[in-house]
């Protein structure tokens, strides 16, 4: 029996290949995305892998969209989840222009929403064989690499979000389940842009083998696409 994957975010870049690369491998990846209507390459890869690949409509900020998906996974277990869905906000915004809904939406999407849906599909992680969750986080979340200042939406998110994967790290122990936050590094995506260092395809290849390894010892880690450990 192949092990299963969830992924949030797979309309493009990193999500995408991440669903690219677990169906290639055999895996039954549960793919989400919020508007499957609009993404062409993810139905595309459906076709491509009928087996292998299901679709689900998810916008992880609805509360609603959450439980119906776990609905729908009836007795599936989850091998792997990997919260991958995130949001930048404006870019370009500074200390004088800060706004507090648009910092909301920043963190509701980074920080909040990848807790909620670890929390609903916990039971069927725990009773998978991997017990792994992965959080896409990002370098920029590290207090002690702080050394440009502003990104106050997204830097505050993510940083948010590293404290959520350690506590989780130590609440979940018991049950097995190992959780690490993972820097994909400045990758060629809408977000990383086009001078990026690394394609999608090696920041994924990197990110898989890094989970592949991964032990209850290291569980709680903040850790760079090339296995390296990142400061908080």
């Amino acid at each position: 029996m192949s092990e299963t994957v969830l992924i949030t975010g797979c309309n493009r870049g990193l999500g995408l290949e991440f669903a690219y690369q677990y169906a290639r491998d055999g895996w039954c990846v549960h793919a989400c995305a919020r508007d499957l209507v609009r993404a062409e390459e993810l139905l595309a890869l459906e076709a491509r892998f009928p087996d292998q690949v299901q679709l689900h409509t998810l916008d992880i900020n609805k509360d609603g969209q959450i439980k119906a998906l776990d609905r729908v996974l009836g007795n599936e277990t989850i091998d792997v989840l990997i919260n991958n869905a995130g949001y930048y906000g404006p870019k370009g915004v500074g200390f004088g222009n800060v706004e507090r809904a648009l910092w909301r939406q920043v963190l509701e999407t980074n920080t909040l929403s990848p807790l909620m849906l670890t929390q609903a599909l916990f039971p069927r992680i725990a009773t998978s064989r991997l017990k792994t969750v992965a959080f896409l986080s990002s370098k920029v979340g590290s207090i002690g690499d702080n050394r440009s200042g502003g990104g106050y939406y997204y830097r505050s998110s993510k940083t948010a979000l590293n404290q959520v994967v350690k506590s989780l790290s130590i609440d979940l122990e018991g049950a097995g389940v190992k959780v690490v936050a993972l820097h994909p590094g400045w990758v060629q995506t809408d977000m990383g842009g086009n001078n990026a260092l690394i394609t999608a395809e090696e920041s994924v290849t990197a990110l898989r083998n890094l989970l592949q390894q991964l032990d209850l010892q290291h569980s709680g880690s903040f850790l760079n696409h090339d296995g390296s450990t990142i400061d908080w």
